[in-house]
């Protein structure tokens, strides 16, 4: 799957992962690939995600993220870490 993260500044990472972890409105949850269409708000919290590097993650606040077709993009209203 491609994940983008995007602030309103920059781009904050652009690659491939196979898992994506979320913090959501309403609660946490995770993207695996063939995920079904979602957007979804974003609450503030880790996201986490694992590249062929390892796993990754970073403090956003707040934002929407838009899973469609394996491609996930992340628009983070702020990346703390």
């Amino acid at each position: 799957m491609q994940l983008e993260i995007v602030t309103p500044d920059k781009k904050v990472f652009q690659g491939e992962v196979s898992e994506a972890s979320f913090p959501g409105a309403n609660g946490a949850f995770q993207v695996l690939k063939n995920h079904a269409p979602l957007v979804s708000a974003l609450a503030k919290g880790a996201v986490s995600f694992t590249t062929k590097e390892g796993k990754q993650s970073m403090i956003v606040d707040g934002g929407v993220v838009e899973v469609k077709d394996n491609n996930i993009v992340l628009l983070a209203e702020k990346v703390i870490s």
